[in-house]
């Protein structure tokens, strides 16, 4: 049986006969699942996070928590994750079973207000900023008809901004994350309304013209040391339009080649290896899940809702995040699995303690992903560790006292019927 590699948690309909006999949706989708059938357990869900502009010592760069991406997608039956994790300016790589999600629509739908839908494939649509020189212009266009032609992406209108957007960056003075403004954010909106009416796309990317960074600043991040000026900016860029329009939506930055550099860190080499960052951008965003909004009727139907997460990861410090604090403080009883990583530090102060979350800290991605292989079995990961299990303690009291001549507490069972 061939499995739907665009929507891989979803299995595909099964003989009518076979349907009427299940009544629970079931799923088999694990690399295991075939060594033992039947199979009854759900997908396992896993929302992997690294906030962006915020110097994490993994993720920070150019894609380079991506090898985290695709590790974890190998355990878990559905990864879902936003651009800043997935891509790689020139590089990317492609996970049926992982969920490209922009990054204030992964906080409505950890809030539960949204939900995700996953897609076949959409309608991408490119704005280029007029403040792009035109050969820089010509180049993003050629990334364009690459994708479309080489890798049959369906990039299907590209439209230029009536007013150059005036893209500002600097670095947040009590922390030192990267943030920025748009000039001329009401220009972008109506590009992106226009594609929208016009063409019907029901994604958007956006190539605006970013300053040429201050050496210094960018020295110091392409060997692997420093914050990402751009990162902060691009997140505000995102945030309008899905905002506004409620579909997938992801940034490109433009900017002129930097010189060649032997001193540059691998984790930030793939910024170097070509003229744009817009490759990896049309391939997330041609698959990217649409957002389903609650008030619009049904979230079911196929859709990805936050009861479905079973764990979240992120860095230790970075916990301060409105979808963070929307999964660790949902009312559902089966509150999804908290994982904090240690050894990916940032230039925030937002650790769980903070934010009253509870969560299970290790060391590295290595720990973090074993973690989620014994919790998708249904093992205590405690149980992995030596002297990880202590003996089972029991409550004080678990029932009210009794005095002992009452017999209001007394039950025959003659008088008592139990249903099983």
């Amino acid at each position: 049986m061939a499995l739907q590699l665009t929507r891989p948690f979803v299995r595909p309909a099964p003989p009518a006969a076979a349907a009427a006999r299940r009544s629970s949706r079931a799923h088999c989708l694990a690399s295991s699942a075939g060594a033992r059938a039947p199979c009854f357990t759900r997908p396992y869900t896993s929302v992997l996070v690294v906030p962006t502009g915020v110097g994490a010592a993994v993720g920070g760069f150019a894609g380079d928590a991506l090898p985290v991406a695709r590790a974890l997608a190998a355990v878990a039956d559905c990864v879902i994750s936003h651009p800043n994790v997935l891509n790689a300016a020139m590089l990317y790589w492609p996970m049926p079973n992982t969920l490209y999600v922009e990054g204030y629509a992964l906080d409505r739908f950890a809030e539960g207000s949204w939900a995700l839908q996953p897609v076949h494939q959409n309608k991408v649509g490119l704005v280029l900023d007029s403040g792009i020189e035109e050969e820089l212009r010509l180049r993003h266009l050629q990334v364009a008809d690459a994708a479309r032609a080489s890798l049959g992406l369906p990039v299907v209108e590209y439209i230029v901004t009536d007013t150059p957007l005036e893209i500002k960056t600097w670095f947040d003075p009590e922390c030192g994350k990267s943030t920025g403004s748009v000039g001329n954010s009401d220009s972008l909106l109506r590009a992106v309304e226009a594609l929208v009416n016009r063409s019907d796309v029901n994604a958007v990317a956006v190539v605006a013209r970013f300053p040429d960074d201050d050496p210094e600043d960018s020295d110091c991040y392409r060997e692997g040391k420093g914050v990402d000026l751009l990162a902060g900016v691009e997140a505000i860029i995102s945030h309008l339009i899905v905002k506004k329009f409620k579909i997938p939506a992801a940034h490109a930055p433009a900017v002129l080649p930097p010189a060649l550099s032997p001193s540059v860190s691998p984790r930030s080499a793939a910024e170097e290896i070509g003229y744009t960052f817009l490759p990896c951008v049309l391939a997330g965003l041609s698959n990217a899940p649409q957002y389903v909004m609650r008030r619009n009727g049904n979230m079911g139907n196929g859709c990805i809702v936050a009861g479905d997460v079973d764990s979240v990861i992120l860095p230790k410090d970075a916990c301060g995040g409105d979808g963070t604090i929307a999964f660790a403080q949902t009312s559902r009883k089966n509150k999804p699995l908290i994982i904090t990583v240690q050894e990916n530090e940032t230039v925030l102060d937002d650790t769980p303690d903070k934010f009253n979350i509870e969560a299970l800290n290790v060391q590295n991605y290595w720990e973090a992903i074993g973690v989620i292989a014994a919790h998708k079995a249904g093992v205590n990961p405690n149980a992995l560790r030596r002297q990880g299990v202590d003996h089972l303690k029991r409550p004080l009291r678990l029932y009210p006292v009794q005095s002992r001549g009452s017999r209001e507490a007394t039950y025959s069972a003659a008088h008592t019927s139990l249903t099983i």
